[in-house]
This record gives C-alpha cells, structure tokens and sequence, in this order.
C-alpha cells in the first residue's frame, strides 16, 4: 500500500479568502482536468468550510471505459492510509486516559509477540515507535492485490514481516503498515473491543460520521454506489480490484468514509477536539529524519496552509487537504486503471487540482 504518514505532508497550498470564507475555484471543472489524466476512471472531490459544503465535483466514471455513469459526490470511498491518522488519535486518546504509555514496550502491551518471535526486539520497541513509524519493523502486506477472500489474522500478518528483513534499525523513519497493524492490536488489547468497534465509539458516533466504517473481514466492499479501481495483473489484463483484502488493510488502511466524513474527522483533529496539544504533536510533527515542508505554496503570501493527508493501493488514491484551523477541507478520491505510474499520475493531477480550485486568478 503506498501511503502518507500523518505527520508528513504530501503537498501544501495557502488559500485567498473573500467575504470570511474561502475563494474557489470550479471544483467540477479541476477534477474534469484529473479524469482526463490518463489511466485514471473516476473522480470525486468535495470541499468544506466551517462543516458546510460549498463546492463538489464528479468526473469520469463508476467503472472502465465510461460505464456505470457518474461517481456522486457524496459516495463512499477507501481512505487508505489516512486511516492511520485516526488510528494514532485513538491511540493517543488511550494515553491520555492512562491506559497507554509513550514508552510502553511492545513486548510488554503484547507479550505474544515477543513469546511467539512474531516481532524481532519487541522488548525494545515502543508506542511512540510505532506511531512514528521508527521501529524498523518489516512490511506484511502481501503482494497479492486480487487474493480477495483468504481471511488473514494479524498474527498471519506479523509472520509475513517476521519473514522479511529489518530495513532499518529502531530510531530510524521508515514506512511499514505493520506499525499500525500492531497499533490496532494495541487498541483491542487495552480495550477489550474489537478494533472496528473503538473507531465507531471514540470517531466516527461522536463527529457523526455516519457513512464511515472499518471493514475486517473479506469480501466486504463498500456499500453504495461508488468508483471500481482496476490493477493489471501479470498477463497484462486490467482486473477490478473492487474487493481489496479488508483482513489485510485494518488499522493501517482500511476506513471507508465520505468527503463530508473526512473532512468532519480533520476539522475536528486540527481544532483540537480530539486530543490535548503535547499529544496531538506526537502525530503531527516530523518524525526523526523527515524534514517538515517548507512555508508557502500555490498560492504563496497567504499564510494558511493545506497538508495533505494521502492514502493509496491497488487501483484507487485518496487524499485530504484541510487548513492548519480545521475550518477548510478539500476531500479528492481517484480510482485508476493500471499500475504504480497510472496511480502516480492520478495523485500529481490531484496535486495540480488545489492550485486550479484554491487559486484562482484575482
């Protein structure tokens, strides 16, 4: 799964401002430009200021080759890596509570692990590594994009990293969704829940994000009409990858949300609804090794800034751009056709979008 960190922008714009709120652009008319990116299928995008929708686009189509009609808008989506954000809120909200420790070992909040020789140096290990994505340790995901029903455990998951090796040594930034595979057990073990059930109760009831759920088990799609990616496999043939493995994505990348329910999640994250300060930093700030962007975009002298939190696997890419106040977001869902340089595109053409939404010509 390719993906962002949460504490790693993947593009910044600042935003003019007319009459208290933003000045956009023709959202419908930018995204059109992204469909006609090649290999990309569909396109949806909705921005929010201050909760209220105030402007949408659809480009493209459900499925290959211009069937299936429009995208709405509004339609569920996978969120990729952007769930990983919500995953370290829950987290932190757990220390907060005095139920987690920054500095609890691994071995100590999951002594299976260490027992069972599913993570190497688990005793060294920490929360804070984990989130930071500094524990060097391995990647799981299989690479087996069209495998849709084989149901893995996380301890399956955790013994296809223990096979592979470390990359690099704990302290060092490097990205693996086992971090937050181990996370998410984390979660279940404090909580006594199930790791679908702590997002329902801790995010998605209280900001009501009510088309927003975490799928567990295969084959659970998304429910609703929504935009079919495609991956092409070894023969050359372009395959729907509709049905991505739910048992293998989980707490690393598994949220299925709307641009309304993203955008409710990150207004309410930046505006420090969720978690205290000192906490909140831990997600947010650079980890070790990665340096922060530097001030300015698109739109440079407007000091409101855009990061862009960004998700992505085979045949779709997501991403959120919401301002360093939490009252704009800008929620983009791609689905593409064909590989890592289609999907690739797709998110550049994305990229290229805020500039044309956000800053139009005075």
């Amino acid at each position: 799964m390719s993906t962002v960190f949460p504490g790693t922008a993947m593009a910044t714009a600042t935003v003019a401002e007319s009459a208290g709120r933003p000045k956009i652009a023709d959202v419908q008319k930018a995204l059109e430009t992204v469909a006609a990116t090649p290999g990309v299928v569909g396109v949806i995008g909705e921005v929010y200021y201050d909760g209220k929708r105030i402007g949408k686009g659809s480009a493209g189509s459900r499925l290959l080759e211009g069937k299936g009609g429009k995208i709405p808008s509004d339609a569920r989506y996978r969120i990729g890596s952007q769930t990983k954000q919500m995953t370290a809120t829950i987290v932190m909200q757990l220390v907060k509570e005095g139920k987690l420790s920054l500095d609890d070992k691994l071995s100590e909040v999951l002594p299976q692990v260490a027992e069972q020789d599913l993570v190497e140096y688990a005793s060294d290990i920490t929360v804070r590594h984990l989130i930071t994505l500094t524990s060097g340790v391995p990647e799981y995901m299989p690479a087996a994009p069209f495998d849709f029903t084989t149901r893995y455990t996380p301890t399956q998951l955790l013994e296809i990293s223990r096979k592979r090796q470390r990359p690099v040594e704990i302290g060092t930034w490097n990205y693996s969704n086992t971090n937050y595979l181990l996370l998410g057990m984390m979660i279940e073990k404090v909580t006594g829940h199930s790791m679908a059930a702590e997002f329902d109760r801790r995010l998605f009831g209280p900001l009501k994000m009510t088309d927003s759920y975490l799928p567990t088990k295969p084959p659970q799609g998304i429910k609703g009409p929504h935009g079919h990616g495609y991956w092409t496999d070894e023969t050359g043939k372009l395959r729907d990858v509709d049905r991505l493995n739910a048992s293998t994505l989980l707490t690393a990348g598994g949220v299925i949300s709307t641009a309304r329910d993203v955008s409710r999640f990150q207004q309410a994250f930046q505006q420090g609804k969720l978690l205290p300060a000192d906490l909140q930093k831990v997600i947010t700030d650079p980890p070790p090794g990665q340096e922060p962007l530097p001030a300015g975009g698109p739109c440079a002298g407007n000091p409101e800034l855009l990061p862009g939190h960004g998700g992505a696997a085979p045949g779709f890419s997501a991403t959120t751009y919401t301002s360093s106040d939490g009252r704009l977001q800008y929620a983009v869902s791609t689905t593409v056709a064909g590989r890592e340089p289609e999907r690739e595109a797709a998110m550049r053409a994305v990229s290229q979008s805020v500039k044309a939404v956000f800053c139009p010509a005075s």
